[in-house]
């Protein structure tokens, strides 16, 4: 049998008052809204999803001979810079040169068909090389001869271009925002120079003296002392090197000395590493063509044979021990892996005027190295010195890829007997060239000390544990100390106490109040060049204390802002009540007031201090409230209102948020029953006469109320109505309608 209306109406108020469910009910946002607000129309949604993996097709359709034009010239300028400099970075890797061949065929032929950049360039890098050359070192002296070096490094990119593909396929791009500018360039920074350091031995011929792979300023103090041992590798590694900065810097002066000619001495000086790399290649076939001794060894140190096209190309097979033995070095080069694409296309995105989408981009880094397994590739990612070139040489799709990718098959199945002959001398000065514009300037580290001194201190460790270390400690220190500056930033806040200036147009003499903080805030504003400091700040009304926050308040610094807040509150207010009247043993253990026999109580004594009658909270940097800053705000009002004796209004200005208003209603805040009448600022609106009305059911709430419908045969006219609710007096549209309702308030208590 069912239960009879009444019954029902007797159990809704009893549950009402279980869960403490108030009286008098103030409609507010509702979950059910934020739910179906993350997912409006999921059907749409899905197939937005779909389509936006494959962002190609956006833009093939307009494909045209104008951007063929641009995409076949970039292509191929690429191209000419990225098969030396691949095989260079190889050897970084541990690896032999074949396998910077496949891998950036592999980054810059898959990207195209996912990429948001037009100008990213995928493909090998040095500091990726780097790590995967320690990490290879490293399982090849734990586990030796299970498995060789260029089985470790796919595997290795294997793991991480699948852990990529699914933070982008599960838009989670944003993680990498945690990671400062600042932190990336210390680290990129001293990775530089630890490549720099570890090439120049072998420049000189003397890697084979001493580890070149150790701590940074090892590798430095014992290249300085086997420096005498120098061999002839030298005269190509030095010469090439020189040539290379040579032809850099005099096609830039002719640049800027022959402004109509840039775009001419720009392609010709970018095809300075293919230029140098073929001319030192003939010198070293001359000079070691009839010098080998009878085991095949030549005077000078030679890249030798090179494989021609793809070798062992099929199916990836992931052996699970050396999964194991690669997980501690997963994060490391996840990161590197994720954080140098994202933070390349981004900037390049700025500059050329578009948006990329990140999490599409680590797609399309993950699908780069999963597919890449295919033909041995190892890890690759986005390049700053091939973007740039890319960008510069007037690139107009990712399209260009496919050219490059053409130029490197072009290389691998036609160039490989000539690449017997390059120096490996001339590749360490390729190296050194490229890797060096990855050094932070000085200009460039002075901007971070002019931005924020504490992140260029971060900048500073990073790039000194990174030369004293190693490349993952260094990666570490400057992620924690990154994340350490942003909760230290979010847990001590600095908000800021306000006083009136009422300032004047210099025209018509119009009048407005302004807000800034006192002249008695150690870090006021005005005290540093915003306002000028000889401003009079006036405090508001007696009894009124103004404060702006200037973070979110959550949890990690609610305690802190409501101690500030109370402390100033006893600082320029006096005590409610005279403790000395009050019973020793009634007062409080954690505020006892005078000690025995005193005549008066000092906290009331000093009449030139009010009493506080009301608080003003200024929310308009406040995006977020939670549980524990709404208690946090609760206690304080009881404690202002025990230090005050009395009542003590709290008023909110600037609630950007619905759920803003939400959980500060549900912490009774913003409506009181108090006597007298509040200021209640209107605006014009335009409606339609109001003559139906209908049921409609508050979803929060669980109840039906009374709504009005618009009559569409009306005719249009227009009235005044609150901008905020009367519901919520304490709630206000800006700081200065909060300011006159609360000194309205002191004036009437």
């Amino acid at each position: 049998m069912a239960a009879s209306p009444s019954a029902f109406s007797k159990a809704k108020t009893f549950g009402k008052k279980i869960i403490g469910y108030p009286e008098n009910h103030i409609q507010t946002v509702s979950s059910r809204e934020w739910v179906f607000g993350l997912l409006p129309h999921p059907r749409q949604q899905t197939v937005d999803y779909i389509k936006s993996l494959f962002p190609i097709i956006q833009w093939i359709g307009r494909y045209n001979i104008g951007w063929a034009t641009g995409d076949l010239i970039a292509g191929m300028t690429v191209g000419l810079v990225l098969v030396p400099q691949s095989m260079s970075y190889a050897r970084i890797a541990n690896l032999a040169p074949q396998f910077g061949l496949y891998s950036s065929f592999v980054g810059v032929f898959t990207y195209c068909f996912f990429a948001t950049s037009k100008d990213v360039s995928i493909g090998p890098v040095a500091v990726m090389s780097l790590e995967t050359g320690k990490v290879v070192a490293r399982v090849m002296k734990a586990h030796p001869g299970q498995w060789d070096a260029s089985f470790i490094a796919t595997t290795l990119a294997f793991l991480c271009g699948f852990i990529v593909l699914g933070i982008g396929l599960l838009r989670l791009g944003w993680i990498v925002e945690f990671i400062p500018a600042p932190a990336v360039s210390g680290f990129m920074t001293g990775s530089a120079i630890n490549i720099v350091a570890g090439q120049i031995p072998a420049l000189f011929g003397i890697a084979s003296r001493f580890d070149t792979r150790g701590s940074t300023y090892l590798v430095i103090i014992n290249t300085f002392k086997n420096l005498h041992f120098a061999t002839l590798d030298a005269a190509f590694g030095i010469v090439g090197l020189f040539s290379l900065y040579a032809i850099k810097w005099t096609f830039q002066y002719l640049s800027f000395r022959y402004p109509r000619h840039e775009r001419t001495f720009f392609f010709i000086s970018v095809l300075r590493n293919a230029f140098v790399m073929v001319i030192l290649t003939f010198a070293s076939w001359l000079y070691c063509r009839r010098r080998a001794d009878n085991k095949g060894n030549y005077p000078i140190s030679l890249l030798k044979t090179v494989p021609r096209g793809f070798q062992n190309v099929g199916l990836f097979h992931v052996d699970s021990e050396l999964v194991t033995a690669l997980a501690p070095d997963l994060v490391v080069a996840t990161i590197i892996l994720l954080l140098e694409h994202i933070s390349i296309s981004k900037s390049f995105g700025r500059l050329n005027g578009y948006k990329i989408n990140p999490a599409q981009e680590l797609i399309a880094v993950g699908v780069t190295n999963t597919i890449g397994t295919v033909f041995h590739a190892y890890p690759a990612t986005g390049s700053f010195s091939r973007s740039a070139l890319k960008s510069k040489s007037g690139v107009r799709t990712p399209l260009a890829g496919m050219v490059t990718g053409l130029i490197v098959i072009v290389a691998l199945y036609g160039l490989t007997d000539a690449f017997f002959w390059i120096p490996n001398a001339a590749l360490s000065a390729l190296i050194i060239h490229a890797v060096a514009d990855l050094v932070a300037s000085p200009a460039h580290s002075f901007q971070f000390w002019r931005v924020s001194p504490l992140e260029f201190f971060i900048f500073f460790a990073a790039v000194v544990v990174t030369i004293f270390t190693t490349i993952e400690i260094g990666i570490y220190t400057s992620i924690s100390a990154s994340i350490l500056l942003l909760l230290i930033r979010i847990a001590r806040p600095q908000g800021s106490f306000l006083g009136r200036v009422a300032i004047q147009n210099g025209r018509d003499g119009r009048s407005r109040d302004v807000y800034i903080p006192l002249d008695d805030e150690k870090d006021r504003a005005r005290a540093r060049g915003i306002v000028n400091p000889e401003i009079k700040v006036s405090p508001p009304t007696s009894g009124v204390i103004i404060y702006r926050f200037e973070e979110s308040f959550l949890y990690p610094n609610s305690s802190h802002v409501t101690s500030i807040l109370m402390d100033r509150i006893k600082k320029i207010t006096r005590r409610g009540a005279d403790q000395s009247l009050v019973a020793l043993a009634d007062r409080p253990w954690n505020d006892p007031g005078p000690p025995r026999g005193a005549a008066f109580d000092p906290a009331t004594a000093d009449l030139h201090k009010p009493i506080l009658k009301a608080v003003v909270l200024d929310l308009s940097a406040v995006g977020h409230l939670d549980t524990t800053s709404i208690q946090n705000l609760i206690d304080t009002r009881k404690e202002a209102e025990r230090w005050a004796n009395g009542p003590v209004e709290f008023h909110f200005a600037n609630i950007l948020s619905p759920w803003i208003r939400r959980a500060l209603l549900a912490g009774g805040f913003g409506t009181a029953n108090v006597d007298g009448n509040f200021i209640t600022e209107v605006a014009p609106v335009f409606t339609h006469h109001l003559t139906q009305r209908k049921n409609v059911y508050d979803r929060e709430a669980g109840e039906e109320i009374v709504q009005k419908t618009l009559d569409e045969e009306e005719s249009t006219t227009s009235h005044v109505a609150p901008i905020v609710s009367t519901d919520t007096p304490f709630f206000h549209f800006d700081l200065t309608s909060a300011v006159q309702a609360a000194e309205q308030g002191a004036d009437r208590s």
